[in-house]
């Protein structure tokens, strides 16, 4: 029955790709060889263990059981039941969705933001939607997010049929602040990370018994990898809640790969003010409007 309730509508005939994004309907409506390649894959990947805070070389890899610390990931598995998943997608599913690039489809509550010019506008900016009261209030119970106020949510429809992805990227720093949250339903999938830095990653030999020796302690660096090479396979289950903070925010570029897009996901993502808009930054009347209309929970897309 809950399957039924939320069940992806009908595939668009229509995309929202612009420039070099596209999705499974408009490469077959080009026809041919798309005019654009997918972004190579890594050379070397990691899976990312949530009980240890570990990044762990992938079995049959160069680097299996060679490991390092990945910070700045925190996941909450169970963040809402079944029941919950199912009443909030069928609310979101009432209201329109919009095209977006590569596949997806979104709802935007939140103020109209120009990155490039820094300007943004809160007109037609009502707040956040109703049923994400309890999901906020839920979120302060957890010590990494007892003082989370977000002042944007973002719903990404992903789906299979379209192809839907999102292409590695490090979300502005300008408006929104150090955590990023997300709430994954419907289907499990895997948030991909890398890194463009120069330089080299230090890796230890993870001992037996692994993940629960390495919470004991840490061993001597004794392999390296270079960085750009990496890419860390971070798995999100369904109804789970990602935090992202410090270098995974920051460094670490994060993305949805197609090919781990297998059912319909929708994603929540939730995001809140950077310093500059907080007390004693720049634009702190601002911000304060900003939260005053996000959290009245009045909200219909924009």
């Amino acid at each position: 029955m809950a399957a039924a309730a939320v069940a992806a509508p009908e595939v668009l005939r229509e995309c929202g790709c612009k420039g070099i994004r596209t999705c499974l309907i408009c490469e077959r409506q080009r026809g041919g060889d798309p005019p654009w390649q997918h972004p190579p894959q890594k050379t070397h990947r990691f899976i990312y263990y949530s009980d240890t805070g570990w990044a762990v070389g992938a079995e049959e890899s160069d680097f299996e059981g060679w490991a390092f610390p990945f910070p700045g990931v925190t996941l909450i598995e169970d963040f809402v039941t079944r029941e919950e998943e199912v009443e909030m997608v069928q609310l979101m599913d009432r209201e329109p969705w919009k095209l977006s690039q590569s596949g997806r489809r979104k709802q935007d509550y939140g103020p109209k933001v120009n990155f490039r010019k820094q300007k943004l506008k809160t007109a037609g900016f009502r707040g956040l939607p109703s049923f994400s009261r309890e999901v906020v209030r839920r979120m302060g119970l957890y010590p990494i997010l007892e003082d989370f106020r977000p002042v944007e949510q973002c719903n990404l429809d992903y789906c299979p049929e379209r192809g839907s992805a999102i292409d590695p990227h490090l979300d502005d720093a300008w408006l929104w602040g150090e955590r990023l949250v997300s709430l994954n339903l419907l289907s499990p999938t895997v948030l991909s990370m890398s890194r463009e830095a120069p330089g080299s990653l230090l890796l230890c030999l993870a001992p037996s018994g692994f993940p629960e020796a390495l919470v004991e302690g840490v061993m001597a660096p004794s392999r390296s990898v270079l960085c750009q090479e990496v890419e860390v396979a971070v798995p999100l289950p369904r109804r789970s809640l990602l935090v992202l903070t410090g270098a995974a925010r920051h460094q670490w570029k994060h993305a949805i790969h197609r090919r781990h897009i297998e059912a319909r996901r929708v994603c929540a993502t939730f995001r809140e003010l950077s310093a500059e808009f907080c007390p004693g930054g720049r634009q702190q009347e601002l911000g304060q409007e900003l939260l005053q209309i996000s959290l009245s929970f009045q909200g219909r897309p924009m």
